[in-house]
């Protein structure tokens, strides 16, 4: 498609919100009015901008609604665990492991590494967030540096790579004309080179904010206090009989072992079913079959506490869920919405355009008019294409972005006389990396609304160790590969 002054003027609105995100100011108030003048502009119609910023807005509130819901529900499944005191009895275990803050977050890089390898990270956030940040937290690792361990080791080193699954080395590959194997072994080692380069840069930059166990981090409201088990019990059972005391002892107990052993026995099924040539639940299918869980699990803990209740107390933890989620994560929505134009497969809906109109990419149709600029050097293709996947990341997803830099990867590599399968592997590190762990509208936000911390934070702090282990690693590829 042609670029249009819409093309422009949504070049311009991004880079002011970068701009603005690495000044730590908020980016809600510049996208939506960049997404109405981008709307106004293209269609000639002062009725159109109005209309699409309610749609840009809708339609990110339906695309990532699936991450509101599943924060909604373990949230109020802790706030049930909580009425029984199990919440307290279920980390006691792993909090044995983690005896300070150091080794919490060695195993919260591991764990989480493992289990968004099999599954993606959108199923693994919810159950390492709900059991294994509360005991890092009492350990000493501060909750941010807990939060960019999980992004950058399961939205970025984990689903970079996508090996087990394969499904982004698939979408490389086809758009390069190359053997999907060789993007995959590649991007295997990027993307623990970019992983480890990362967390070591942040371990060391956060290792004095570390504290003794028990010292939580003086950083936390008192709602995160709450939340991660770290304040002092109240002196509130004082108050109740002697009967209530004892069945919330007894189902406390009870609940201590059937959550984490319910949360193991969907992840063994979910490994089964991989391993057995089954799909292995990734994505969303697995953030469901573990929502599902939750939901009944917070039914059986709402009874356990007060059957006769039962029925008023379980709408109230469901309602203090979707409160939590959607006051962490409502700035997300108009910034998503925004970015969400950049794409093809949204901006007819956004703008309203008719099933035969042409659909615009604002953002893709920029990066296609500009490749024919990237000069014909094996160092300047491959930032190049890092910079691309960079850039496509922007609209918070990553995978959107990976038949461009496939297609490029594939068109540069005669004249840059570099393997093709290093330049898509140096694409797809980009896109990934960008669309998971450096923008706020990603599926970062699930990591940040459990956590309760802003997402722009969060992504700001994740970007200088992320684009410097991203430049690290391609440089690696091009002088090996």
């Amino acid at each position: 498609m042609e670029l249009t002054f819409a093309h422009w003027v949504y070049a311009i609105v991004t880079v002011s919100v970068i701009a603005t995100m690495l000044f730590r100011r908020g980016v809600v108030l510049p996208v939506i009015v960049g997404t109405f003048f981008v709307a106004v502009i293209y269609k000639g119609s002062l009725i159109a901008g109005f209309q699409a910023v309610f749609n840009a807005n809708l339609l990110a509130a339906k695309e990532l609604f699936s991450i509101f819901l599943i924060i909604s529900l373990m949230i109020a499944l802790l706030n049930s665990l909580k009425d029984l005191g199990a919440d307290k009895r279920l980390i006691g275990p792993i909090e044995k492991v983690m005896i300070n803050g150091h080794v919490s977050y060695l195993v919260l890089m591991v764990t989480t590494y493992v289990i968004s390898l099999f599954f993606w990270p959108t199923p693994a956030v919810p159950l390492i967030c709900a059991l294994l940040v509360p005991a890092a937290v009492r350990a000493g690792l501060p909750v941010m540096t807990a939060a960019m361990v999980i992004v950058i080791a399961g939205q970025g080193m984990a689903l970079s790579s996508d090996y087990i699954m394969q499904v982004a080395p698939m979408l490389s590959a086809k758009a390069a004309g190359i053997d999907k194997a060789l993007v995959a072994d590649k991007t295997l080692v990027l993307s623990v080179i970019t992983g480890v380069s990362a967390l070591a840069y942040i371990y060391l930059a956060h290792r004095k904010s570390i504290v003794k166990k028990g010292h939580h981090d003086s950083s936390l409201n008192p709602e995160n206090s709450a939340f991660f088990g770290v304040a002092n019990e109240l002196a509130a059972t004082a108050e109740e009989s002697a009967e209530t005391i004892q069945r919330k002892n007894t189902w406390g107990k009870v609940f201590a072992v059937l959550v984490p052993l319910s949360m193991l026995a969907v992840m063994l099924y979910m490994f089964s079913t991989k391993l057995t040539g089954g799909s292995g639940f990734e994505g969303t299918d697995g953030a469901a079959f573990i929502g599902g869980v939750a939901t009944l699990l917070l039914v059986l803990a709402t009874l356990a506490f007060n059957r006769i209740h039962a029925l008023d107390k379980i709408s109230e933890h469901l309602t203090e869920g979707f409160v939590f989620a959607f006051r962490a994560m409502a700035p997300v929505i108009p910034i998503a919405g925004f970015f969400f134009m950049g794409s093809s497969d949204f901006t007819g809906t956004i703008l309203s355009l008719d099933e035969s109109a042409a659909k615009p990419a604002f953002l893709f149709d920029m990066i296609h008019a500009g490749q024919a600029y990237i000069p014909e050097n094996a160092f300047i293709a491959g930032f190049g294409l890092l910079i691309v996947g960079l850039i496509t990341g922007l609209d918070g997803s990553g995978f959107s972005g990976l038949p461009l830099t496939g297609a490029l990867s594939g068109a540069l590599a005669n004249g840059s006389h570099i393997d093709p399968s290093t330049l898509a592997a140096i694409g797809q590190m980009g896109a990934i990396w960008g669309g998971g762990t450096i923008v706020a509208w990603s599926s970062l936000v699930a990591v940040a609304g459990f956590l309760q911390l802003s997402p722009l934070e969060l992504a700001r702090k994740n970007f200088l160790p992320v684009v410097a282990s991203l430049f690290i690693a391609t440089l690696i590829a091009i002088l090996i590969w």
